[in-house]
């Protein structure tokens, strides 16, 4: 079976077993778009995402866009994101899970 898809109006077809491949662009994360470039790129900016303002995450947001990119927020967000160089260390559940697997 075979999946026909409309990008930019011209139809790409796809075999049954390359679907998972397709991602809905309209709604990604900066993390989920890395690798991956957009003709154009809405990047939401705010103080209500305190967490989110950070230089790196909006750098790669901004280069994922080919020609366009759109920035929605306030100047104040954008400011603090650009001076925010720290990178937050991720909280998982892996050493957990590993230590899980292992008995220990």
């Amino acid at each position: 079976q075979t999946v026909t898809v409309n990008i930019d109006g011209n139809p790409v077809v796809y075999d049954f077993l390359e679907v998972d491949e397709l991602v809905h662009a309209y709604a990604i994360t900066v993390h989920k778009s890395q690798g991956s470039e957009y003709p154009c790129v809405v990047i939401p900016v705010m103080t209500t995402h305190y967490l989110m303002l950070q230089r790196n995450l909006l750098y790669t947001a901004v280069t994922r866009a080919k020609r366009l990119v759109i920035l929605v927020g306030t100047r104040r967000a954008i400011r603090i994101a650009i001076g925010n160089n720290k990178v937050s260390e991720r909280h998982t559940a892996l050493d957990y899970r590993l230590r899980q697997g292992d008995g220990k």
